[in-house]
């Protein structure tokens, strides 16, 4: 029944075919090798290799956009963030058959046709040889030089109650977020702003699965919050999200041409504009290249910047701009992130430089 439904809704859209269906998640993984779609509609419950996994391979050895089909999102949030986590970009419910014909489509027509706005070419290119996110013990950092010398920002003893870590994040970012939150100390000397490209249906969500995963409190961002040390915030609504000179999170409707609201690029331009904050701004693994030019007017003002590597990354767009451009100061690892922003936001000790 959810075969038939999801295919009755594919063929309503013109100009869209069917390549091929799968029965289970291995099955799905070998037909993507041999013949690479422009989206896969993937459940998570199958027999053989589940959604979860299936996605994880899928992005290793045939990238392309993944947009988790299933019975209850809510039901299996769980799942779905694990599976958003592994490089899925969306998540909706499965359409249902009814006597008048196919019942709540237009989810899946609305979230295909945002995926339809990124050209093949544009994701396979932002997904070149990407891996799963999972770091492995023996990897050691890589730091990028960048041929000018960045002033370091003025860091009063021992934190500045200022300071703030900036991150930006997309596909494969919830759990690039949680291996990076459960790397920071255990009292956060400084607050954490968090943008996720996700619908926003899902970000009340998220912030409980961060929550889940790491132990800390990760709730969304209000109007008019002022980020505090040891506060971890997400954006959480479908605008774009900017810092105001008097400290606080504001949400705007901002530029209608932006495809991703709220953008990273958006909110890290807004901190560089703040002059009494400083601190680190992080970009996670994600397609395309939102957050460089952000970062780099960060960079500019005197924050640290940091990006994911390509190793550990699921799809090496976003934090590969920003490695590439020169925006970020060092590129690491996922689990050397954390400690390595806490170190450079810490005050300095005679002979050592963060």
């Amino acid at each position: 029944m959810a075969r038939e439904a999801l295919r009755r809704v594919v063929t309503q859209i013109p100009g869209v075919t069917i390549a091929w269906m799968a029965n289970d998640g291995a099955e799905a993984l070998e037909r993507a090798k041999a013949d690479r779609p422009d989206l896969v509609l993937m459940d998570l419950i199958m027999p053989v290799m589940d959604g979860v996994e299936s996605t994880r391979m899928i992005m290793r050895h045939a990238p392309c956009p993944i947009v988790v089909v299933t019975a209850t999102v809510e039901g299996n949030a769980s799942r779905v963030y694990e599976a958003i986590g592994a490089g899925a970009l969306d998540a909706v419910d499965t359409p249902r058959l009814g006597s008048t014909g196919t019942q709540g489509d237009k989810a899946l027509l609305g979230k295909i046709a945002a995926v339809r706005k990124m050209t093949s070419s544009e994701f396979r290119a932002a997904a070149a040889a990407p891996s799963v996110a999972k770091v492995p013990t023996a990897v050691a950092p890589t730091v990028v030089s960048t041929p000018t010398k960045v002033p370091a920002p003025q860091v009063p003893d021992p934190f500045d109650p200022f300071l703030l870590v900036a991150v930006g994040a997309s596909t494969g970012g919830p759990q690039a977020l949680a291996t990076f939150l459960k790397s920071l100390p255990p009292t956060l000397p400084y607050a954490v702003v968090i943008v996720q490209h996700m619908d926003a249906t899902f970000l009340p969500g998220l912030a409980q699965w961060l929550t889940s995963q790491t132990g800390r409190p990760v709730v969304l961002a209000r109007q008019g919050d002022r980020p505090v040390p040891g506060s971890i915030l997400v954006a959480g609504e479908a605008q774009q999200m900017i810092m105001k000179a008097s400290g606080t999170l504001e949400y705007v409707a901002g530029d209608p041409d932006l495809i991703h609201r709220p953008s990273v690029d958006v909110f890290f331009e807004s901190l560089a504009n703040v002059r009494s904050r400083t601190g680190a701004a992080v970009l996670l693994t994600g397609m395309g290249k939102d957050g460089a030019a952000g970062m780099m007017a960060l960079k500019n003002s005197g924050w640290r910047t940091f990006a994911q590597d390509r190793a550990t990354s699921v799809v090496w767009g976003m934090p590969g701009a920003a490695s590439q451009s020169g925006a970020a100061e060092r590129t690491l690892a996922i689990d050397h992130i954390g400690p390595a922003v806490t170190a450079a936001l810490s005050k300095p000790r005679p002979g050592v430089t963060p």
